[in-house]
């Protein structure tokens, strides 16, 4: 599925095309939460690299978290001017890069449930907002994204 998305004062404007499009799993983690989770947490989809096409590139900062004391290969791409979280890439896995379903302008599919994932680090003013019968996981879920997809039927062909 081909998705386009902005930053809030449109200096960024990116396009891709999606394989997991679906923004079903919630992450609670710290890094999340603070960089992209106006709600406690943030929500990635999961796309081609090589189909990334950007305008604006020169606004692009990027922000390399801390994981147990050590910095994280992963980038999380931001606009420099108005601070919107826009994509996670990471070059242990350099096909695939991670929009913020928040950058998103393009209408998506909505999830027929949601992951909650991280909740061991999830902020103590944070409610888990999950229905009944929702997976819940203090870590990282079982399957991955694309398996997640591909369980329910929504793995795209893009």
């Amino acid at each position: 599925m081909r998705i386009e998305g902005s930053c809030y004062c449109g200096a960024v404007r990116f396009a891709c095309d999606a394989y997991a499009p679906v923004p079903y799993l919630r992450c609670y983690c710290s890094i999340c939460r603070k960089t992209a989770g106006g709600g406690g947490y943030a929500i990635n989809l999961g796309a081609r690299a090589d189909t990334l096409e950007i305008t604006g590139e020169r606004h692009i900062r990027k922000f390399h978290a801390r994981i147990d004391g050590e910095e994280s290969p992963g980038e999380r791409r931001f606009c420099g001017r108005c601070g919107s979280a826009l994509w996670v890439w990471d070059p242990r896995w350099p096909d695939l890069v991670h929009p913020f379903a928040s950058a998103i302008d393009t209408d998506l599919p909505a999830p027929p449930a949601q992951v909650h994932m991280m909740l061991g680090s999830k902020a103590s003013w944070v409610r888990v907002d999950a229905k009944r019968g929702e997976e819940r996981e203090p870590e990282y879920p079982s399957q991955s994204l694309k398996d997640w997809h591909k369980a329910h039927k929504l793995l795209s062909k893009a």
